[in-house]
């Protein structure tokens, strides 16, 4: 029995967060490390494939052009003009911009070679929120006036005075905290631990093959895990591009609205 469970003599180190730190690929500086590379891959492929896909642009549509005229109508009509309505148009560029970025940076974490998604270093999430956030708030001001906006955040109508107390401090933190808080953090906490799972499972398959007989044979169910993850956290990675950027939309389109 001591044979079939018998393998290395040190344990198994299991994945953390130090696994999402990469040492610079050359040189000291943090602006040469994986990500970062990965982010600027991320803008030519997707640079690349849409110029490449509208270069030949014909009423009988090839299929490279059919797909990316299925990404770009998708971005304009589910989520443009459906959330925004009838000024939907002049922010399709940005949410264009926005889905296609989060989401070829998602999908990398299940390319093989790069298999890490980038938005699960804070900074990458945090980085288009502040641009959502400059939008929105934006927007609200140049349609509203600033002092109106800001009343309208603050005093909400119908509500007793002594109200306000409570819940100005609370609209106000919703407004400038809560929501782009909450907007890179979705994002970024689904794919740390998506990635997270994948590592799990992928390194305690490689840990148990190189292990006991009963072990190896343990070793094909973690690895099935793995594969079965991949597909799964496939479809999150998508999702979390539709809801990043349907979230960013809901807040223009409360920018563009007359009412609270």
């Amino acid at each position: 029995m001591s044979v079939l469970l018998s393998g290395t003599q040190s344990g198994f180190n299991p994945p953390s967060a130090a696994d999402f730190e990469f040492a610079p690929i050359f040189g000291n500086s943090i602006y040469f490390s994986k990500p970062v590379f990965m982010v600027a891959l991320s803008v030519i492929i997707i640079s690349v494939f849409f110029i490449t896909s509208s270069a030949k642009a014909a009423v009988v549509p090839s299929r490279f052009q059919f797909f990316g005229e299925s990404i770009y109508g998708f971005v304009r009509k589910t989520i443009g003009e459906e959330v925004i309505g009838p000024e939907f148009l002049r922010f399709v560029p940005y949410l264009f911009s926005i889905f296609t970025f989060v989401l070829v940076n998602n999908l990398f974490g299940i390319v093989p070679f790069l298999q890490f998604p980038t938005m699960s270093r804070i900074g990458f999430p945090i980085s288009i929120t502040i641009c959502t956030y400059v939008v929105y708030h934006f927007v609200s001001v140049r349609h509203k006036g600033l002092l109106n906006y800001l009343k309208e955040i603050c005093f909400m109508p119908g509500i007793p005075k002594p109200v306000y107390l409570i819940l100005t401090p609370v609209e106000l933190a919703t407004y400038f905290i809560t929501r782009p808080l909450t907007l890179a953090m979705r994002l970024f906490a689904n794919m740390f631990a998506g990635h997270l799972l994948l590592l799990i499972f992928t390194l305690g398959g490689e840990y148990l093959l190189h292990s006991g007989i009963i072990f190896k044979v343990m070793s094909i169910f973690s690895f099935g895990m793995a594969i079965g993850l991949s597909f799964f956290e496939f479809g999150i990675q998508c999702l979390q591009a539709y809801i990043f950027t349907l979230l960013s939309a809901l807040y223009i389109a409360g920018a563009l609205s007359d009412e609270h």
